[in-house]
């Protein structure tokens, strides 16, 4: 029997690019509020531009500053809810389509996220998840406490899968929290390595350095065999 039963992922910047995600959530955010933005299309290019500027933390802020809007504050928020409640325009990083097709016959996948609720709920229900995944849990769902690095969700999934964890493995992206907890429960973790990633600078913590290292998911079977 193989000592790998199930395969757990993470969803931003393993599954789909994360920064698609936030394009998407720029151009809701122009045409909901175009009503004193302006034209939308010219929003939505000066938000692309603050995203990969200094500013990419406060891209609201300064549209708003530049829009002559003397208490952003309320506004901000419309403009907030109005990113995290919109339907996604996202797709599959090729690798990763690719992949779930191949490991479907012979691992359980899963899904552990972060994420406010509807925002995580919506890209679920763009790339139609639910349809090839046996568990998928977002993490909000179980309070924002439980966000990772807690352990929580991992114990939850290997529960739910009727998996020890010694046969589960944590595919993801973020250095920061991705795998402290896996590493602790035995897991087997696996950061996917993508130059595209929002948080690929980011270090790890006591405990969180994964096991293994790739650049694709198109290398994830021919580990997975190995660690069989």
């Amino acid at each position: 029997m193989q000592s790998i039963q199930a395969v757990i992922f993470d969803l931003d910047d393993t599954l789909y690019p994360e920064k698609s995600y936030t394009f998407s959530g720029y151009r809701a955010v122009a045409h909901a509020h175009s009503d004193i933005l302006g034209d939308p299309e010219d929003t939505h290019r000066r938000m692309c531009e603050l995203f990969d500027s200094p500013d990419r933390a406060k891209v609201f802020n300064v549209l708003l500053e530049e829009a002559g809007i003397s208490d952003p504050a309320p506004k901000i928020a419309e403009m907030i809810e109005s990113f995290r409640a919109h339907v996604p325009t996202i797709e599959f990083f090729p690798d990763a389509a690719n992949v779930l097709k191949e490991l479907r016959p012979n691992y359980q996948l899963g899904i552990i996220s972060d994420g406010y609720l509807v925002a995580q709920q919506n890209k679920v229900a763009a790339l139609r998840l639910a349809a090839n995944i046996d568990e998928i849990i977002l993490t909000d769902e179980l309070g924002r406490e439980f966000w990772k690095p807690h352990a929580k969700a991992f114990k939850q999934i290997a529960e739910r899968l009727n998996t020890e964890h010694h046969a589960c493995v944590y595919v993801a992206d973020n250095l920061a929290k991705d795998f402290v907890a896996p590493n602790a429960l035995g897991w087997q973790s696996i950061f996917v390595d993508r130059p595209e990633a929002i948080h690929r600078s980011n270090q790890p913590p006591d405990g969180g350095n994964p096991r293994h290292t790739i650049k694709t998911l198109a290398e994830l079977p021919t580990l997975l065999t190995a660690l069989a």
